[in-house]
């Protein structure tokens, strides 16, 4: 009687929610494994799927080695899994609303989430998400960044897809430099994890109703990189398992060629005490795997630095293999990845978080971007600043008119003028280009909460709420929370504007609530456009001319970008 009860229940359930009561599941039938997922916010989730073993021990700054389930097993894929060694709590609200209660080195692990009802073989276009967090911090279940809203909105659009998200090594777990880790292979782990991760998906995901030819890759922060730097992996020799890629508020860093990670990682060996012979010996390399993970991590923690490279120190290396050469190399010699679909962006005030806001003298400006970039010579400094005259901005009642030229230049060598100046070269390769300014947010009132003074703009992550359909995520009990019209609208169009590129290659479609007008960057030759997507000018834009929005055009992209592609800038910027 009580299974017949428990069965009526369950049938009164799922009556009452559409949704059967029982989890969603997925067989790989190779290994004979079955995956049981759960059901969440209308959509159908598997949470910890691991695809690499454990990095522990002697497996420390290895290359990952793929996972194996046991054969015929079940997998209850029900609650997120570790994240990897980072510390404790919330990254920095309103970047990150998640707290990492649990690491370990055994945390090569993925979510998948896919719409309700996907069967195996359904092949749905597939987006594989890569965190940011300065490859510092960040997890696979951030809530700002959960796929839900996504998903559903997809659905909406009649062009579903699935979304996976993944962990990966950090700090020096995943990017630590020394000769004897380059001489074995080494290097790059946390690239390594991401790529693995991929190739998981390429092998795998048609199982959980996905479409391996059909895969795009995105990242925001240094999620973005990761993505630029998979784009130039083994410098174009090998198949990139991507077909798309969207790089958000990165694509390149200026610094990866410079000494900040080695920095790092002989502030890391010294604390622990494995200084006692050369840093780039085996024998170091040795002493940190006998460390465990918490003498090594707290050593981490203890010498990160954020006055240096607004902390960036953990940067991937050119390693001689996955990242062959110096960036700025292989870009220029069309070394990378062809036949993409690619788009790159940046958010509006993308920095001014970054920046220090009591700047308000021409000198408080030229230390800032001194600091740096360091290596910038006298001459070419100089240059730099005139591009930037301080007519071009304005103060408001909080901040200088020196803060927010700051900030724009600090902007462009990061966020803006990287993707300009790659993007060049990418159509080379028969790649084609998408560029979007992020120009809508609902984090004023936050940040204004939080303590900044107002005025901050359309600040790093803005594009988040929007995106992942995930406004809702924000109303957090103890922060302001008012959404307009404008923003559930932009919701909509931005978040199934990004499925709709991973489903047909380009972020729009006529008669579709997605961006409309959103044209390839370099359609003709010698000009380059821009979507602004969200604010009052939303819409394509010329960067330059009498078809580029007036308040647009101001930015000069043109002028400003083109000076960073000279050689001996370049060679200064360490990329």
């Amino acid at each position: 009687m009580a299974l017949i009860r428990y069965m009526l229940a369950m049938l009164g359930i799922m009556a009452y929610t559409g949704v059967s009561a029982m989890p969603p599941t997925a067989t790989i039938p190779g290994v004979r494994v079955t995956y049981h997922g759960i059901h969440r916010n209308g959509v159908e989730v598997f949470l910890n799927i691991q695809y690499g073993e454990d990095t522990g021990g002697n497996w420390r700054f290895k290359p990952p080695r793929p996972h194996i389930p046991a054969p015929e097993s079940t997998v209850q894929a029900d609650s997120y899994g570790p994240a990897c060694p980072q510390p404790l709590g919330s990254l920095n609200v309103p970047l990150s609303l998640t707290n990492i209660t649990s690491i370990s080195e055994d945390c090569l692990n993925l979510n998948i989430a896919r719409p309700q009802g996907t069967k195996a073989n359904a092949l749905l276009p597939v987006m594989v998400y890569i965190h940011g967090g300065s490859f510092w911090a960040g997890s696979n279940s951030e809530i700002t960044t959960s796929p839900d809203g996504l998903i559903l909105e997809s659905v909406k659009n009649k062009l579903p897809v699935i979304h996976v998200s993944m962990n990966y090594r950090l700090g020096i777990f995943g990017f630590a430099q020394t000769s004897a880790l380059r001489a074995e292979g080494s290097e790059n782990a946390g690239l390594r994890d991401q790529r693995l991760a991929m190739e998981w998906v390429r092998e795998n995901i048609a199982y959980f109703g996905g479409n391996p030819d059909k895969v795009t890759i995105f990242g925001q922060s240094s999620g973005g990189l990761a993505v630029g730097a998979h784009i130039l992996s083994y410098g174009g020799t090998k198949p990139v398992p991507f077909q798309r890629a969207i790089c958000q508020s990165q694509a390149m860093e200026p610094g990866i060629t410079a000494n900040y990670t080695l920095d790092a990682t002989r502030a890391v060996v010294d604390l622990v005490g494995c200084n006692k012979t050369d840093l780039h010996s085996a024998e170091t390399v040795s002493c940190l795997r006998d460390h465990d993970m918490q003498a090594v991590l707290g050593a981490t923690i203890a010498t990160y630095r954020t006055d240096v490279n607004i902390g960036d120190i953990w940067l991937p290396a050119v390693d001689g293999d996955y990242i062959p050469d110096h960036p700025s190399t292989l870009i220029y010699h069309k070394k990378f990845a062809q036949n993409l679909a690619i788009m790159m962006g940046w958010c509006r005030d993308d920095l001014t978080l970054f920046t220090n806001t009591s700047i308000s003298t021409a000198d408080d400006t030229r230390h800032f971007i001194t600091r740096y970039l360091p290596n910038l010579s006298t001459d070419h400094l100089h240059a730099l600043l005139s591009l930037y005259p301080i007519k071009d901005f304005d103060a408001n009642n909080n901040l200088s008119r020196e803060f927010y030229r700051t900030a724009r230049i600090f902007r462009d060598i990061l966020m803006t003028c990287q993707p300009y100046s790659f993007a060049k070269y990418l159509t080379i390769n028969k790649n084609s280009i998408y560029f979007y300014e992020w120009n809508q947010t609902i984090l004023d009132p936050i940040l204004e909460h939080l303590g900044h003074p107002a005025g901050m703009g359309t600040v790093h992550t803005s594009e988040f709420a929007y995106i992942f359909g995930n406004l809702s995520h924000y109303n957090v009990s103890g922060l302001p929370f008012s959404p307009s019209p404008s923003d559930y609208e932009l919701q909509v169009r931005a978040s199934r504007s990004w499925s709709t590129f991973a489903s047909v290659g380009k972020p729009g479609l006529p008669g579709r609530n997605t961006f409309q007008g959103f044209a390839p960057a370099f359609e003709r030759q010698g000009q380059v456009k821009v979507f602004i997507a969200g604010g009052p000018n939303e819409g394509i834009s010329y960067i330059e001319g009498p078809q580029a929005n007036p308040l647009f055009a101001m930015e000069k992209l043109r002028q400003r970008c083109e000076y960073w592609s000279d050689i001996d800038v370049v060679k200064e910027l360490k990329l």
